[in-house]
């Protein structure tokens, strides 16, 4: 008995030893290891700001960069720790860990795989050049300012200054007017005029209200169509350019323009008619022999 508890503490002690020996022998890939981690993370700070920094001169949105600065840093660290575990001799733990997050990250994706589809269209938002803070644009059946690009959605403010949340992904997929690419917008009036009109007179009349609030650099630019002979009117379309960037200036600029054409029609007695029912009988109605009898009867 008294041999089996000497031998178990012989073995406790040789045990304890080799671990000593060990770590003694491994106190120099230990330092390095320890050092190439330090350097690591002084790197990736540096990294990041540096990554925050360049990519600001491109993104406008705070959240993006700040979410590039800390891929780049998270790059740094890993490439570090690689480092240090190669230096410690683990490389049987590093292709652990490697397996190991192959596996987590396919999982996570599965798991994830909106929230990730929407991160990335929010990262491919942010470089498109088409599309930017403060445009007014139209899609998926909304129209607004585009106050944020996040990494999740995109935020329009609409014309009763509600704000609508779309997730970046349904913008990716689908359609997307923006009225601020370019400065310069066409607008279209529609209206009518009586059978009784000169179309010739009116045509001069509609160019020369409109050149009278929107300066055409072309006289060709102010286009009057004839579109069709309606029940109670000819009616035709009016199309002009005009200097505007969102939907706010498009009303201002359809509204000047109406009011216009209505002015400078009243100046010359040009009808625009409301639709009329013309009403016909067979027979012949006299109305005081109806009155009359009516009278009677009461």
């Amino acid at each position: 008995m008294k041999d089996k508890i000497e031998q178990s503490f012989t073995e406790i002690f040789d045990k304890l030893t080799s671990w000593m020996t060990s770590f003694i022998e491994s106190i120099p890939n230990l330092l390095v290891a320890t050092i190439v981690m330090v350097l690591a993370f002084y790197l990736a700070r540096y990294v990041n700001k540096w990554s925050i920094r360049i990519a600001r001169k491109r993104i406008p949105q705070e959240s993006i960069t700040k979410l590039i600065g800390r891929f780049s840093a998270i790059f740094v660290v890993s490439i570090g720790l690689f480092l240090a575990l190669g230096a410690l001799d683990l490389s049987k733990t590093l292709n652990t860990l490697l397996a190991g997050a192959g596996i987590s990250g396919l999982v996570i994706g599965l798991a994830l795989q909106g929230t990730l589809s929407n991160l990335l269209s929010g990262i491919i938002l942010s470089f498109r050049s088409k599309i930017n803070l403060g445009n007014w644009i139209e899609t998926s059946g909304y129209a607004g300012e585009v106050v944020d690009i996040n990494l999740n959605s995109l935020v329009l403010k609409e014309f009763d200054n509600s704000l609508v949340i779309i997730p970046n992904k349904t913008i990716i997929e689908n359609p997307l007017k923006n009225y601020s690419i370019t400065k310069k917008m066409r607008i279209a009036v529609e209206c009518g005029v009586g059978y009784e009109s000169d179309l010739e007179l009116v045509d001069s009349l509609v160019r020369e209200a409109i050149e009278s609030v929107y300066h055409q650099n072309n006289n060709s630019e102010i286009e009057v169509y004839w579109t069709d002979f309606a029940d109670s009117s000819i009616n035709f379309i009016c199309r002009f350019w005009v200097d505007a960037q969102d939907a706010k200036n498009r009303l201002d600029a359809k509204s000047a323009g109406i009011m216009a054409i209505k002015k400078k029609f009243n100046e010359h007695d040009i009808n625009i008619p409301f639709p009329i029912r013309t009403l016909q009988f067979n027979e012949p109605v006299n109305l005081n022999t109806a009155n009359l009898e009516n009278s009677e009867t009461l």
